[in-house]
């Protein structure tokens, strides 16, 4: 790709063909643009549903709301979709809209720098490319949290973490043990509790567990949502459920409210009511708030680990040994098999690559307290530079699907002065950014994510990274920029 002219075409380039990556490229398109380019570092589409294959894999957002807008899916088996079918939904889309041939598979940006008002842009495959916009859509959860466990590289079993599943591990009769207790531990350790001779759960800290019906979708409804457009549009636009999502964004930024103590009153009496050993209880009973971790949703997790085959082990993991793990208390457990599901470093983002911006700053240095964008979207020194999915934003059992199509409503009207020639470069001041943050750390501390847990939503300095405001507040502030916070040339 050579350098562009002034007289070609604005160029666009997207970093990643996830979610948000397909997103961005279809609206684009949508907009008349031709001119792009998907750099995707892995072999086929889908980011973390292509990442993660594991047993019990699911969304825990309601299928058909974890669908594009423009793009309702009438396929789905069951209210929360599996991890297959979720894949399977993004291919299609990727299909239907002909991307392909904009996608280059097996190439990941190394290297990123702004010169003379454009983006120089190097690959793992020594290509480069230049561009008068870039679109990070790299996503949160893609790097894996290896946990630095003594002895870990003996083990004579199979050890691997849950987003590098080895298929060719055999599940049934095996003695399992699954490292970590996130929404990826409980899905698990629900799926493996019937196939495993015996499953070990190890806790560090237990979960609170929303109780929720999985129910399947029936042929004839299935039919229905194929053959009527309305009714395909009214269950993909529910407005029960859209009622309860933002009664629930208003549970977790005020604390004291009715409707998080009404989300405390129900996960209480899951635990009560489901868990018949008073010991196993309270060793699955959390000390902190419900919520204050990203709450799980399961409908069977409380009835697996009541098991006769199934243990709940609460003692630390002082060392992997050659056939198991021995416990800080002296136990030793034989395993033929070790699931890591220990979760991702969700501060990365665009990170290894190298970014850098204007007047030689690097992202490593803008990013050397904490990561942060104004609105989850820009970053100063970063012109022309737009985030789908980045800091700062609304993560917490919201669809990121709806999250990325508003934000890319925000983006495209801070693109257009540059698009239409007013302006060559854009980006968020810094003055906005602070005030932005001073504001967003104040109300983030008082949200249910600070109200006292350790959570993969805390920074490194202990606040919570993301949107400490309501569902409703954050599509208001997507709805259109204030264009005194940027800077514009």
């Amino acid at each position: 790709m050579t350098k562009k002219n002034c007289n070609t075409q604005r160029r666009y380039v997207i970093v990643g063909a996830g979610m948000a990556g397909i997103l961005a490229a279809i609206k684009l398109r949508e907009a008349g643009k031709d001119n792009i380019r998907v750099y995707e570092k892995a072999d086929r589409i889908g980011g973390t549903w292509r990442e993660n294959t594991y047993p019990g894999l699911t969304c825990d957002v309601p299928s058909h709301s974890y669908t594009y807008s423009f793009e309702p899916n009438s396929e789905w088996t069951r209210h929360l979709p599996p991890g297959d079918e979720v894949q399977a939904y993004f291919e299609s889309v990727v299909k239907k809209y002909q991307l392909e041939e904009i996608i280059s598979f097996n190439e990941e940006i190394t290297d990123c720098q702004f010169n003379n008002e454009q983006w120089q842009i190097s690959t793992s495959k020594g290509n480069t490319d230049y561009a008068d916009f870039v679109i990070a859509a790299t996503g949160v959860l893609h790097h894996p949290r290896i946990p630095a466990i003594k002895g870990m590289e003996k083990f004579k079993g199979k050890l691997f973490h849950s987003a590098r599943w080895d298929h060719s591990a055999v599940l049934d009769n095996q003695r399992i043990a699954v490292i970590g207790t996130g929404s990826t531990g409980v899905q698990i350790v629900t799926a493996l509790a019937d196939r495993a001779a015996n499953l070990c759960h190890y806790q560090r800290t237990p979960q609170w567990i929303m109780p929720v019906v999985n129910a399947e979708f029936s042929e004839a409804e299935k039919a229905l949502f194929r053959n009527n457009t309305a009714a395909l549009k009214r269950i993909q636009n529910d407005p029960e459920l859209e009622a309860s999502i933002e009664r629930f964004s208003v549970a977790i930024t005020e604390p004291d409210s009715a409707a998080m103590h009404e989300i405390e009153n129900i996960v209480r009496q899951n635990l009560e009511t489901s868990v018949i050993d008073p010991e196993l209880r309270e060793r699955l009973r959390p000390d902190y708030r419900a919520a204050c971790k990203r709450l799980i949703y399961s409908e069977t997790f409380y009835q697996a680990v009541q098991k006769s085959n199934v243990d709940i082990i609460t003692e630390g993991v002082e060392v992997i040994e050659e056939y198991g793990i021995r416990s800080l208390d002296g136990t030793l457990r034989e395993f033929d098999i070790i699931v890591l599901a220990t979760g991702f470093h969700a501060d990365r983002f665009m990170r290894p690559m190298q970014i850098t911006g204007e007047n030689g700053i690097t992202l490593e240095q803008a990013w050397a307290e904490r990561p942060t964008a104004y609105m989850s979207v820009s970053i100063p020194g970063f012109p022309n530079l737009f985030m789908l999915n980045g800091p700062n934003g609304p993560v917490g059992n919201f669809s990121l699907i709806e999250i990325a199509e508003q934000q890319w409503h925000y983006i495209s009207q801070l693109m257009a002065p540059v698009e239409n020639g007013e302006y060559q470069k854009i980006s968020a001041t810094q003055t906005a950014l602070d005030n932005f943050d001073k504001a967003r750390i104040a109300a983030a501390k008082k949200s249910i994510f600070g109200s006292g847990c350790q959570s993969w939503y805390l920074d490194s300095q202990g606040v919570p990274a993301t949107w400490p405001w309501t569902r409703a507040q954050f599509k208001d502030a997507m709805h259109k920029p204030d264009f005194s916070a940027f800077h514009m040339i």
